[in-house]
């Protein structure tokens, strides 16, 4: 299942705190990450406009419905 920017964020901090306990991550090292998945976030905004384009057409998904089916985990 794929994730939101912000959910590749949180997984990138766990997993980085998991890896080394003792580390604390500074406020700089998030920052850098999430200015790194400010494409992942923008590719994944013109996807969701791509698919709720065609969606118009079909009425296949409300937004809700997009995001459970794209980005919805089982956590």
């Amino acid at each position: 299942m794929k994730q939101t920017a912000l959910q590749q964020l949180i997984a990138w901090g766990d997993e980085k705190l998991k890896n080394e306990p003792m580390k604390h991550l500074s406020f700089a090292e998030v920052i850098d990450k999430a200015e790194e998945l400010l494409e992942v976030e923008r590719e994944q905004i013109e996807d969701a406009y791509t698919m709720g384009s065609y969606d118009m057409a079909d009425k296949k998904f409300n937004p809700s419905q997009y995001y459970q089916v794209t980005y919805e985990t089982n956590n």
